[in-house]
Formats: structure tokens, C-alpha cells, sequence
């Protein structure tokens, strides 16, 4: 039997509810702070999947496939292997490092000369903007002759091709017009940037020295983020890894190659430092079979894979179903691998394996999904691609 009165609480502790007012109040100047210190640097924002920084490729359509993010996150390595003797993947170097430039960001190019970071694209304007104009465009075409969609618009000549549009702000909700800078930027192939930042490249040459090649690399990469000011966002750009033309033969070993991406890796996932790598290697002299660049594999967080079509018109015109408004394909892009961050969750893996076409043209470097053209037969198959804005072959006939 209880001797205890009823209703009488067992401790004359303190208040209770100061500590619960203190708590609430806590967790609501903690809400508010996250929620009044948003990502202000430029060039990075929360990834629509898990929320963790991240910086865009320079490639809109590549940003789209990399796990659901919408680029690559901060501390992230990306290697892009090429088969056969094109510079596809060079190009994507080029929209990356040109992307880095705009945003202010502190690009690191090893292995180039100062003639690579003159060969820059030229910027276009913000990306959204150029999409939404060639969207506009299309709608706009004239439904005269199929033959006079190239000639562009009445008035838009030479002025008209050389005018470039800034960072066009964009309405918001209540109408007012949206400061923000561009996430990702459009490019020219055609042209060369010009930008206050393209004088602040740090190119790191492959200078012989006392020690291994790629120590040396090391040590000048961490010594230039170190040195940099607080909340500074590198990009790391390493082109044509292994290439003999550039790099000493004893470079392609494993245990001089290897232990340098892990250490590259270690390097971007230190606290306190915001950095991205795109790293290239050939695979016409690496091929994948090897040991050594599965290893390469396994290290990086992404890796895809481009495969151009071999240089004929023939090849080109049945590699990949393009209607009239298109460019056909000029290679496939396979993904092996992308940044999924298993270890803390975040990103999709649903693109590996799939199917993508790429099209590198002067303004983008764009992937698609692949298809192949229906067959010379098949009715309903070329009826359902005329719906898609695939042109009859009456209509092509005058």
C-alpha cells in the first residue's frame, strides 16, 4: 500500500516550463538561422536531392544525369573517359573550367600551359535564358518550306549573331525581378572568353623534380587551397591523365597514379575546403579491361564514358533517330558510375546503364536519350515520328 498523497508531484524540482520554453526556443533560433543562411556563394546551391552543396559542370544536360543532384557536389571527383582520337571530352573540360571562371571560382589546371586557359569558350549568357530563347524560336518557325528553317529570322544578322545577352534576371512570384546569379552559363565554342577572373589560373606544370610527379602535384594543389581565402570554391581540372605525350612513362604505374587520386580525393573531402574534379583519360591507350583503370574507376565518385561514331555520313545520318529540328548524334555516353553518397545517403543511381546519345554543337554540349529510327517498313512507327515533329517524306518533296 502507498502512503504518497495523490496529486503531489514526486521532485520540488525547478520549473519545468522554462526548460521547455528554453528548448523551443532553441530549436527555433536554430530553424531560423538555417533558414536565414542560405548559399550565397556563386555558382553553388542545395541539391534538389539531400540539400548539399553543389556547383554546376558548365553542361546543363550533363548537371541533369549526375544522381539527381543537378550537378556535382562539392568534394566530388568526375572522370570522363574517351574512346578513339577526338576532344570530346576536352570540350566538357573547357565548358567546366569556363564555368569556374564566370562564377569566380579558383580553377586549377595541371598539366596545360597558359595557351589551354586562353582556348576558353565564350560566354553566351546564363543558361536558362539561351533555352528558353531557342525554345521560343522553334515555335516560332516559319511553316513555309522546310528549306528556309537555317536562314535564321528577317533582321538578325551579323549584329544579330554577335549580340551577347548578360545575366538576365528572371521575374519572381511577386513580380519583382530576381537578383540571383546563374547557376550554369552557355558557352561558345567559337569565341574566347573574357573575364576579370581568367588571370587568376593556376596552371601546375609537369616539372621534373627530386620527388615522384605526382607528390609534387599534391603539394602544390593543397598548398594553392590552403592559401586561398575562407569559403573559396575550387575546381580541379586534369587533362588527358597518362597521356605519354605529356606525362613521363613511369607516371602510368599503379603505385604512383593511384595513391595520387586517393590523396586527390582526401584533399576534397577535408573540412573546410569546397572543391570539385574533372579528370580525362584516353582509353584508346587505357583501355578499360586494364586493372589500372578499373582501379580509377572505383576511386572516382562518377565516371561515364564517351564513345563517338565513326567520322561517316552514312553512320551519322542511322547512329540515332534526330527529326528536322535536331542535330543527329555524334556519339553514345555511358555512365558506369555516379556520385551516390552511400555512406550519409543522397543521389540516384537509376541513370547507369542507360541509353544516351551526345551532340556537341557551337553553343552546347548536349545529352539526350537514345533512340534508333524506325524501320524502312514499319508504318506505324514513321506515322508515330511524324507526330513527334519528324517531317514526312510527301512534305520534303516539291
Amino acid at each position: 500500500m502507498s502512503f504518497r498523497k495523490r496529486n503531489i508531484g514526486l521532485s520540488t524540482g525547478g520549473d519545468r516550463t522554462g526548460s521547455v520554453n528554453a528548448s523551443a526556443g532553441l530549436q527555433q533560433a536554430t530553424s531560423a538561422a538555417a533558414a536565414a543562411a542560405p548559399e550565397t556563394t556563386p555558382g553553388v546551391r542545395p541539391s534538389p536531392d539531400d540539400g548539399r552543396p553543389t556547383t554546376s559542370t558548365g553542361t546543363p544536360s550533363l548537371d541533369n544525369i549526375l544522381a539527381g543532384h543537378g550537378g556535382l557536389p562539392i568534394g566530388k571527383t568526375l572522370l570522363v573517359e574517351e574512346n578513339g582520337t577526338t576532344d570530346f571530352a576536352g570540350a566538357l573540360l573547357r565548358y567546366y573550367a569556363a564555368e569556374g571562371v564566370v562564377q569566380d571560382h579558383r580553377v586549377h589546371v595541371v598539366g596545360m600551359p597558359e595557351q589551354w586557359g586562353r582556348s576558353l569558350p565564350g560566354l553566351i549568357g546564363p543558361a536558362d535564358a539561351v533555352d528558353d530563347k531557342q525554345d521560343k524560336r522553334k515555335g516560332e518557325r516559319m511553316k513555309i518550306a522546310w528549306r528556309y528553317e537555317r536562314l535564321g529570322e528577317f533582321g538578325a544578322g551579323i549584329a544579330g549573331s554577335r549580340a551577347t545577352s548578360g545575366d538576365q534576371s528572371q521575374p519572381t512570384a511577386d513580380g519583382s525581378p530576381d537578383k540571383r546569379p546563374a547557376f550554369c552559363h552557355a558557352f561558345d565554342l567559337t569565341k574566347r572568353l573574357t573575364h576579370p577572373s581568367i588571370t587568376n589560373l593556376n596552371y601546375i606544370p609537369l616539372t621534373p623534380s627530386n620527388e615522384p610527379l605526382f607528390t609534387t602535384i599534391h603539394k602544390r594543389l593543397d598548398a594553392a587551397i590552403a592559401s586561398s581565402p575562407p569559403n573559396t570554391v575550387h575546381r580541379i581540372v586534369i587533362p588527358s591523365l597518362l597521356n605519354p605525350t605529356i606525362y613521363p612513362p613511369e607516371s602510368s604505374q599503379p603505385d604512383s597514379v593511384l595513391p595520387f587520386l586517393h590523396s586527390l580525393r582526401a584533399l576534397l573531402n577535408t573540412p573546410g575546403v569546397r572543391a570539385t574534379a574533372m579528370i580525362t583519360i584516353p582509353l584508346s591507350l587505357f583501355p578499360r579491361a586494364t586493372g589500372l583503370v578499373r582501379w580509377m574507376e572505383l576511386i572516382s565518385d562518377g565516371v561515364i564514358e564517351l564513345c563517338p561514331f565513326p567520322h561517316s555520313a552514312d553512320a551519322l545520318a542511322t547512329s540515332g533517330a534526330a527529326t528536322s529540328h535536331e542535330e543527329p548524334p555524334q556519339g553514345m555516353l555511358k555512365t558506369h558510375r555516379l556520385p551516390v553518397l552511400h555512406e550519409r545517403g543522397g543521389g540516384s543511381d537509376q541513370n547507369v546503364g542507360q541509353d544516351w546519345a551526345f551532340t556537341l554543337s557551337r553553343r552546347r554540349f548536349e545529352i539526350k536519350p537514345f533512340s534508333l529510327p524506325p524501320a524502312e517498313g514499319d508504318k506505324e512507327g514513321q506515322d508515330g515520328a511524324v507526330s513527334g515533329n519528324m517531317p514526312k517524306k510527301a512534305d520534303l518533296e516539291f
